[in-house]
């Protein structure tokens, strides 16, 4: 090892351990744009209306199968527009990788490009430059910002021995060190692999499953009793085949999963506006099922910006004069942020920097700086650093001991000051004396507590996410002693989950703060959270955080975040600050309330339809809607109702949940309701007024068609129907449906023409059954638990969301 640390590896050696371990790259997964598109056309919704074309092509019947394909290609080809985020993920990954590292091979420094490191390889870490793998440093010193792989907000100090992660930033030094581990071995590559199998279902794929689950159970055993009433009736297979193929139709929702990107999208362009921009559409109605939200803390509740929050002098001197001689103690204009704060706070209270006749950076074998200045007393010799070295080299007052402890416990990261005489002028300051007793005469003259700030508005966007039942959990890789302040100071109250391994089981009600944590372990930490029935959100800015934004419902990176970070996000903050969150919850909610209308209507819709098939088929012995008329009926309804998805709506003041089981029983009982009154009005036409098959038909039809559309206005409003005013959008696709029936009705040309009369009557009897049906609904949510859950003290005012 001696020989490999003195000369590096041969070339020989090098290209064995190549072969043997891979490249030092973070391997990519590119999937086929054709598999990508096949898997948006094998879904049980892209199943039903494939059938449906094969029938069709069976029967000969090639526009219903054209426009019924068409309907698939367009539902196919709004998913396939969604990019995949594990890709985006890992190519942001791979781009934070240092491109060239300076290696020592066959006892030569030769710089070449990062991959081609190998474990045993001798590389120099210099100035700016970015650690190229997995090391540990052999000679020299360096300060390291390991911020966005660990969360630790200082950066640290590392000498011989130390060891260092891919992705860290040399801030100031130089060193040499050896390869431990490259590529995905790395803890960077480790943190890749996490995105990559990071995955949560969301409630989009859960939501569409069940619809489609509910409407197969319910729908098929009516179209098998169908069936076997037409065998019965000894139809012939041609017209038994016609009755399946409308069958399958009317049960297929042919429109809901483009309703549920288009609702996502038009959200989306108006989160772009609030300065939220959405990576993955479905996070944006996953944010109204958010009830945890796990922020990690430095750069997300915090500024990631070093700042001195106190300033203790002792016994001599005031602030202004401590903070004077600290900077002088400190670098100008250099990387150091702990230097930087310092001189920043002098500048600020107003201190008199004194002249610097000479100056030695910061040490991290003495953990000091030093510097002698010129004050009006003469040369003086000034010391800034950690307490305890800079306690060994001067007298420190009776008490500054315990003042210490006391600024530590609360987090802070605590500086010592102190100020004595020059022993040899002419020589640049020493840290020691040579005997590593106190200097003579030198005396600590106060300390410096330093931290990294909250947010200006951390502690007020976790305040509203709590008023919105949401809360938040701060989960974060620093020491637990700081992170209990930060929590403390954003209006985090709750106990601290001790640092070390994770509870087995664990609730975010258990823990306010998570400390000392990896990025394994907010990953593992947000899988156990969604165990236990939680919808988790977690908001970061950091590579460490990139696995379990993923592994999230909704991932939301701060507009400071790094470039991994924000392509595992779904939602990425675009201006500065947190107010974005609570906008989105707001908008997913609004949206949620969108999609649940449209949701109810459909199967309402679809069970009504089907059974209305099967009742006709009763009265009559004929089927009394063409597959040619169903189309039409999708078109009508299916399609123009997507206008919900601009509704006015009222986001709900507590976290949504797809209770599916309550939704389909109330539309089961609604459903039927709306079945009551269809079947009514085709017995009335059949046996009162004695409308020939054809013409009954058309009735069939228009009821269908107006009666969708009472549905629609009872369903979309939880209180009473004119409680608000409809959106614009859907006024329009109303007219444009009620045309469409007229036009079946008077034209004659796809179904025998009906007389006005007869029309009118359908229309204003569905008008005043819209008014019954109305007044069932509230007691029907409230049975089946989808009724509105008002916020504990919340007023009777209602807020509307404009469409």
């Amino acid at each position: 090892m001696d020989q490999i640390t003195d000369r590096g590896l041969t070339t020989a050696a090098a290209a064995e351990r190549r072969a043997r371990c891979g490249p030092n790259a973070v391997p990519e997964a590119k999937p086929s744009l054709l598999a990508d598109l096949a898997a948006k056309l094998w879904a049980p919704v892209p199943w039903m209306l494939e059938a449906a074309i094969v029938l069709q092509a069976v029967l000969g019947e090639s526009l219903e199968a054209g426009v019924i394909a068409a309907l698939l290609l367009f539902n196919a080809g709004l998913a396939f527009a969604q990019e995949s985020r594990a890709q985006a993920a890992l190519t942001a990954l791979k781009s934070r990788l240092a491109l060239n590292a300076s290696v020592r091979r066959d006892g030569a420094w030769v710089t070449l490009p990062a991959a081609e490191l190998v474990p045993d390889d001798v590389v120099k870490l210099s100035l700016g430059a970015v650690v190229p793998a997995d090391v540990t440093l052999l000679a020299g010193g360096v300060l390291l910002d390991q911020s966005m792989l660990t969360g630790e907000s200082l950066p640290v100090e590392a000498g011989a021995g130390a060891r260092t992660y891919a992705g860290a930033l040399v801030r100031r030094g130089e060193a040499t060190a050896l390869v431990t581990a490259t590529g995905q071995r790395t803890y960077f590559g480790r943190t890749a692999e996490l995105v990559r199998l990071a995955h949560a279902e969301s409630a989009e794929q859960r939501t569409v499953l069940g619809v489609v689950r509910n409407l197969a159970v319910l729908n098929g055993a009516v179209v098998v009793v169908m069936v076997g009433y037409a065998y019965a009736l000894a139809m012939p297979l041609g017209e038994v085949i016609q009755l399946v193929l409308t069958a399958i139709l009317a049960s297929v929702p042919v429109a809901l999963p483009a309703t549920f990107t288009l609702a996502t999208a038009l959200a989306a362009q108006r989160l772009v506006r609030l300065g939220v921009l959405p990576t993955r559409l479905a996070a944006v109605h996953e944010a109204a099922t958010m009830d945890v939200l796990c922020s990690d803390k430095t750069g997300t509740l915090t500024q990631n910006a070093l700042k001195v929050s106190a300033v203790q002098p002792f016994a001599g001197f005031d602030p202004p004069g401590l903070l004077g001689l600290a900077a002088a103690a400190s670098a100008e204009g250099g990387q150091d942020p702990v230097d930087a704060a310092v001189r920043a706070a002098a500048r600020a209270g107003g201190a008199t920097i004194p002249a610097q006749s000479r100056f030695v950076p910061f040490d991290p074998a003495s953990k000091l700086a030093e510097a002698v200045v010129d004050l009006p007393a003469g040369a003086r010799r000034v010391m800034k650093g950690a307490f305890t070295a800079v306690a060994a080299r001067a007298v420190a007052p009776e008490g500054a001991a315990a003042a210490m402890e006391a600024l530590a416990g609360q987090g802070y990261r605590v500086l010592a000051v102190a100020l004595g005489p020059v022993s040899d002028p002419a020589s640049a300051p020493a840290t020691t004396d040579g005997t590593g007793e106190p200097a003579a005469g030198a005396q600590v003259i106060g300390l410096l507590a330093l931290s990294d700030p909250p947010r200006a508005d951390s502690t007020q966007m976790i305040a509203a996410l709590a008023g919105l039942g949401v809360r938040t959990v701060m989960v974060t890789g620093d020491a637990p002693a700081t992170a209990a302040v930060i929590a403390r100071a954003v209006g985090l109250s709750g106990p601290v989950c001790p640092a070390g391994v994770l509870p087995t089981r664990v609730a975010p009600a258990d823990y306010a703060v998570f400390a000392g944590v990896l990025p394994e372990d907010k990953y593992h930490l947000v899988k156990a959270f969604q165990a236990t029935g939680h919808t988790v959100g977690m908001c970061g800015d950091g590579a460490n955080d990139a696995p379990a934004l993923r592994q999230a419902e909704i991932g939301i990176a701060v507009a400071s975040a790094t470039d991994v970070a924000k392509a595992a996000a779904g939602l990425v903050l675009t201006e500065p600050g947190l107010g974005g969150i609570k906008a989105a919850v707001e908008e997913g909610r609004a949206t949620f309330q969108r999609l649940r209308s449209y949701t109810l209507t459909t199967l309402i819709r679809k069970i009504e339809v089907v059974a209305f098939l099967a009742i006709g088929l009763a009265l009559t012995g004929q089927a009394v809607m063409t597959p040619l008329l169903m189309v039409l009926f999708l078109l009508a309804n299916d399609f123009l109702t997507m206008s919900l998805t601009t509704d006015r709506v009222r986001p709900s003041p507590r976290p949504d949940r797809w209770q599916m089981g309550g939704i389909t029983r109330a539309s089961v009982l609604l459903g039927l309701v709306q079945l009551g009154f269809a079947a009514a009005v085709l017995a009335l036409g059949w046996f009162g007024l004695g409308l020939s098959i054809g013409a009954l038909r058309t009735l069939a039809f228009v009821t269908l068609v107006a009666g969708s559309q009472a549905t629609l206005y009872v369903v979309r409003e939880r209180g009473r129907l004119w409680d608000s005013a409809p959106g614009r959008w859907i006024v329009a696709s109303t007219l444009a449906d009620l045309a469409i029936a007229l036009a079946v009705a008077f034209t004659g040309t796809v179904s025998a023409p009906l007389p006005v009369w007869v029309v009118a009557l359908v229309l204003a009897t569905t008008a005043a059954f819209a008014v019954v049906l109305d007044l069932l609904k509230r007691p029907v949510f409230a049975w089946t638990g989808i009724g509105e859950r008002p916020a504990p003290g919340a007023g009777a005012g209602r807020r509307r969301a404009g469409g």
